[in-house]
């Protein structure tokens, strides 16, 4: 049976700026690729967290039916957040220790309701390290950002 990965990223130009995410989708039997598709999109005002969010939440929306997955990421601030800071901040009313509202909530809680479908394992690499699946998910988000970044100009 294939095992199901997503590669993630988010990129932004200023943060506050124009920015993109973009997922590489794979299905791997041993060695073997299997399947493999692509998704990028982006937005004109964006920031950099965002985008990182936004490509892994698409990355499970976009799964047909509830599947075994891994999500890979190059953020920190994603797979801290997904793993560990989530259950505070819905414990405490999505407010954070300090008592201040938790940044991006609704995108939190988006991601929180898409992996409820799954059985998600997160795994954390260096970003812009010559990993190649995360360079080609960098390459869409960028891409994703392309047609935003031109209207900024």
């Amino acid at each position: 049976m294939a095992e199901l990965f997503a590669y993630t990223d988010g990129a932004c130009s200023g943060n506050p700026g124009p920015g993109g995410w973009g997922v590489l989708l794979r299905a791997v039997d041993g060695d073997e690729i299997v399947k493999e598709r692509e998704l990028k999109g982006g937005e004109a005002e964006t920031t950099n967290n965002r985008m990182e969010l936004l490509a892994a939440i698409n990355a499970l929306e976009s799964l047909s039916r509830a599947s075994q997955i891994t999500v890979v990421t190059d953020s920190a601030y994603v797979k801290n957040g997904v793993t560990s800071w989530i259950h505070g901040w819905k414990r405490n009313g999505w407010k954070t220790a300090s008592k201040k509202p938790v940044k991006n909530d609704e995108l939190w809680k988006r991601l929180d309701e898409a992996q409820a479908r799954h059985r998600v394992t997160w795994e954390w690499v260096k970003g812009h390290d010559g990993h190649p699946e995360n360079e080609r998910a960098d390459e869409l988000a960028r891409a994703g950002m392309a047609p935003f970044k031109s209207k900024a100009g």
